[in-house]
């Protein structure tokens, strides 16, 4: 028995390490909520949208996706594109983590023709109504540095904007 003991302790402090590990590296403030319901995030802003005559700008991306931290920070800190997007869109983030087995919002993704398949950060548009009017793959939005060139993406979101009456 004394020879288990060391075993077990090593055992108890490698299973109590596991489980307690992050999800994945920090890499700023959490962007989407792991807990959040992607159905009832769209419902809502479908019903924003309507009221508001805008649009649905989804955003499917994860916390650990370095890209995505950068499209966001991109549409907070370019003036020109935080105005584009609270005057025609309301945004939605949807937590499309994969990491460990879990397919977070996997349905959501499936119901918009499995956008990511285009890699993170990925964009879809929808009207209203609810209507699917276009999907984004952010690589074609970026600088070919480290950063989103903010000229392609307010023109992605000029072209994807609600028709105002």
């Amino acid at each position: 028995m004394p020879r288990l003991l060391p075993l077990l302790v090593a055992l108890c402090a490698f299973t109590s390490a596991a489980f307690s590990a992050p999800e994945y590296p920090q890499i700023g403030p959490d962007l989407y909520d792991p807990k959040s319901d992607g159905e009832a995030q769209i419902t809502a802003a479908l019903a924003t949208a309507k009221a508001e005559h805008k649009n649905v700008l989804l955003m499917f991306g994860a916390n650990w996706c370095v890209w995505c931290h950068r499209l966001h920070r991109t549409f907070r800190t370019e003036a020109a594109l935080a105005t584009a997007l609270k005057e025609n869109y309301v945004l939605v983030l949807i937590d499309s983590n994969w990491r460990h087995g879990s397919k977070r919002n996997h349905e959501i993704n499936l119901r918009y023709g499995n956008p990511l398949k285009e890699g993170l950060p990925v964009l879809v548009v929808i009207d209203p109504a609810g209507q699917q009017l276009t999907t984004q793959e952010t690589g074609a939005l970026e600088d070919g540095k480290s950063a989103h060139d903010p000229a392609k993406v307010a023109a992605f979101l000029a072209r994807w904007g609600p028709k105002k009456p």
